[in-house]
């Protein structure tokens, strides 16, 4: 498998994603925001997220610990149920890699949350 050059879906939370891989318990994919966008605010109802970051520099905030800086090569947790929102910085596209447990479920799995920032994606 290799990255698409098109993404497939837009994220609930308006980041572009690209699937990768999926299995009974997990699946991955490529999410990418724009240079100096700002993701709206979700929350994932049944599942939890790692995140490795491939390019880029930014921000996830994440309700339950705050605000991490982000840049590639740094690794995060999303837990079920926590509030997170990220941004990408004026100078480049933000990407990551990130595996979802269970695989995720579709429409209806991540809701609208208060986040740390105005969101600037549609």
């Amino acid at each position: 498998m290799t990255l698409p050059a098109d993404f497939d879906v837009l994220a609930p939370d308006g980041s572009e994603v690209r699937i990768l891989l999926s299995m009974a318990g997990g699946s991955m994919a490529h999410f990418r925001l724009p240079a100096g966008a700002v993701s709206k605010a979700v929350r994932h109802r049944t599942v939890e997220e790692i995140w490795y970051v491939v390019s880029g520099t930014g921000e996830m905030w994440r309700s339950d610990s705050g605000i991490v800086a982000l840049s590639a090569g740094i690794c995060l947790t999303i837990p079920v149920g926590v509030s997170f929102q990220f941004r990408a910085c004026e100078n480049g596209a933000l990407a990551a890699v990130a595996v979802t447990m269970p695989r995720w479920p579709g429409d209806g799995e991540a809701e609208k949350a208060d986040g740390h920032w105005t969101s600037t994606v549609t």
